[in-house]
C-alpha cells in the first residue's frame, strides 16, 4: 500500500524529516526555498503532490484562499507551531480539512526567550556587546552603560497562559513581584502569589516591566497603543515575545524615542520577517530573530508532535491528539 503523500514547506530538523520519510511520501523543502510565504504557492505544490497533509510552519499564510485552492486529497493540515491564526480554521473545517497544532512543549523555552530580552533590555547587554564588537570599549568605568536591576521590580504578565506562568516562576528567582492581565483569574494554584488585575489602566501603571504573551487576531491587534503605553510608568520595560502584531510598532518607537519607556526587548515583528525600520535607529531596544522556541530539544519535541497528528490521522485514520478546536 502505498504512503501518504506529505508536502512539508520548511526544512526541519534531520531526525523529523528522517522520521517524515519513514512514514510518509514526504515532499521535503530541504533549501528551506522561500516558496513557502505564498498561500497560493503552498497549494499549487500540494496539488501537483496530490498531497494528502500538509506540514508547515509559522507564518506560512493558509487563509482562506489558498485552503479552497488546496486538492481534495488533503485531509490535515498540521502547523509546526502553538499558535495558528496564520490558518483560516474556519475555512479548514468547511473544507473537512483537520487541523492540528503542537502545544505543551515550547512553553520553558519561549518564556526562557522572554527572561533574555527583560534582561537585555534592564542591563543593555545589546549596546554593550555592540559596543565591544566595534572596537569601541576603553575600559571598565563608573558610569559606564548603567541600567536598571530586576530585582524586586513589578512585572506585569498580559496573558496568564502556559508561558506566562512559567516567565512568573522565572522572575521569582530574581525577586520580582508578579502581576497579571488575563480575561480571567486563575486558581490560586496556578497564581502562586500573583496578583491579578481585571482593569487596563491600574494593571500598566502599576508594573516596572510589562511581557505580551497574548494570542494573535483582532482582540489583541496593536493592544499596546500610545494611550496604554502613556500609562505606564516613565522608565519601565516592555518586553514581546509572543505577536508581533499586539504592538503598535510607531508608538512604541515614539516612547522609546521620548524615554518615556526605557528600554525594549523584541522577539516577535508585525509584518516579520520586514521589521519597523524605526528600531534599527534606536540603541534602547534588543531585536532577536523570533527565537522563541529555538533549542533542540524543542525544535525536535515539536516536530515529533506534528508528525504524530499526521500518523494518527493519515496512517492510522484515528482521530489527531492536537486538533485544533
Amino acid at each position: 500500500m502505498p504512503k501518504p503523500v506529505l508536502l512539508i514547506t520548511r526544512k526541519l530538523p534531520e531526525a523529523i524529516e528522517a522520521k517524515a520519510v519513514q512514514n510518509f511520501d514526504a515532499r521535503l523543502n530541504p533549501n528551506d526555498d522561500p516558496w513557502f510565504r505564498s498561500g497560493a504557492e503552498i497549494a499549487k505544490r500540494a496539488t501537483e503532490a496530490k498531497a494528502d497533509g500538509v506540514l508547515i510552519a509559522a507564518g506560512d499564510p493558509m487563509h482562506a484562499e489558498a485552503i479552497a485552492a488546496l486538492p481534495a486529497s488533503v485531509k490535515v493540515i498540521t502547523t509546526f507551531s502553538v499558535g495558528y491564526d496564520h490558518i483560516d480554521v474556519k475555512a479548514a473545517k468547511a473544507r473537512g480539512i483537520t487541523v492540528t497544532n503542537t502545544p505543551d512543549v515550547l512553553s520553558f523555552a519561549t518564556a526562557e526567550t522572554a527572561m533574555t530580552l527583560m534582561l537585555m533590555a534592564a542591563r543593555r547587554a545589546g549596546e554593550g556587546e555592540r559596543m565591544v564588537r566595534a572596537g569601541k570599549w576603553e575600559g571598565w568605568a563608573p558610569t559606564q552603560l548603567m541600567g536598571v536591576t530586576l530585582e524586586k521590580k513589578k512585572l506585569g504578565i498580559l496573558g496568564f497562559g502556559r508561558i506566562g506562568r512559567e516567565l512568573a516562576q522565572m522572575a521569582r528567582g530574581f525577586s520580582m513581584e508578579i502581576h497579571y492581565r488575563d480575561i480571567n483569574k486563575v486558581p490560586p494554584e496556578l497564581e502562586q502569589g500573583a496578583i491579578y488585575h481585571d482593569n487596563d489602566d491600574r494593571f500598566l501603571s502599576t508594573i516596572d516591566v510589562i511581557s505580551m504573551h497574548v494570542p494573535g487576531g483582532d482582540a489583541t491587534r496593536k493592544w499596546l497603543n500610545a494611550e496604554r503605553l502613556a500609562k505606564m510608568k516613565k522608565g519601565s520595560l516592555v518586553v514581546n515575545s509572543g505577536r508581533g502584531g499586539s504592538v503598535d510598532d510607531e508608538a512604541l518607537i515614539a516612547a522609546l524615542s521620548s524615554g518615556h519607556i526605557r528600554a525594549a526587548g523584541l522577539d516577535v515583528y508585525d509584518g516579520e520577517p520586514v521589521v519597523n525600520p524605526g528600531y534599527m535607529k534606536l540603541e534602547n531596544v534588543a531585536l532577536l530573530p523570533h527565537l522563541g522556541s529555538a533549542t533542540i530539544e524543542v525544535r525536535d519535541a515539536m516536530g515529533h508532535r506534528a508528525l504524530d497528528n499526521l500518523i494518527a490521522v493519515l496512517v492510522e485514520g484515528k482521530d489527531a491528539p492536537h486538533a485544533v478546536r
